[in-house]
C-alpha cells in the first residue's frame, strides 16, 4: 500500500477546521449540558447535524469532481470530524447502561445509528445525489 503524505497546506486546513469544530462542540455542550442518566440530546443533535453536513459536502465534492478541494480538508476532516464525536457517543451509551439506564442507552444507540444514516442520505440527496437506475431485464 502506498502511503500518501499530507501537504503542509492540508495539515493547516485540517488544524484550522478542527479548532472551529471542537470549539463549536464545546460551546454547545456548555450551553446544553447532559445530565447523568438523561438522554444525551446535545451529542445526538451534534452527531446528526454533522452526518447531514458531511453528506452534503461529500456529494458536492463528488459532483464537482474535486475530492482534493480545500473544503474536504478544512470542513470534512477538520470542522466536522472535530464537531462530531463517536467516542463521546460510546462513553454516554456505556455510562447510561452502567448506571442502570439500559433502555435509555439502547434507545440512544439505536436512534443515533438510524438518524445518523438518515441524515447522511438526506444530505447526499439534497445535494443532488440520486440512486443509479435499476437496469431493465436483459441490460447489464
Amino acid at each position: 500500500m502506498t502511503r500518501v503524505r499530507a501537504s503542509r497546506r492540508e495539515l493547516l486546513l485540517v488544524a484550522a477546521g478542527g479548532m472551529v469544530g471542537a470549539l463549536a462542540r464545546y460551546g454547545l455542550a456548555e450551553a446544553a449540558p447532559i445530565e447523568a442518566g438523561r438522554f444525551p440530546v446535545t451529542t445526538l443533535a451534534i452527531n446528526i447535524t454533522g452526518a447531514f453536513l458531511l453528506g452534503v459536502l461529500l456529494e458536492w465534492l463528488t459532483r464537482h469532481r474535486d475530492l482534493e478541494h480545500w473544503m474536504r480538508f478544512m470542513v470534512g476532516v477538520g470542522v466536522l470530524a472535530a464537531f462530531t464525536t463517536f467516542s463521546t457517543f460510546m462513553v454516554e451509551v456505556v455510562q447510561l447502561a452502567r448506571d442502570g439506564h439500559l433502555a435509555t442507552a439502547l434507545v440512544y444507540a439505536g436512534t443515533s445509528l438510524v438518524a445518523g444514516i438518515a441524515a447522511v442520505v438526506t444530505g447526499l440527496y439534497v445535494s443532488g445525489w440520486r440512486a443509479p437506475p435499476v437496469p431493465e431485464e436483459g441490460e447489464s
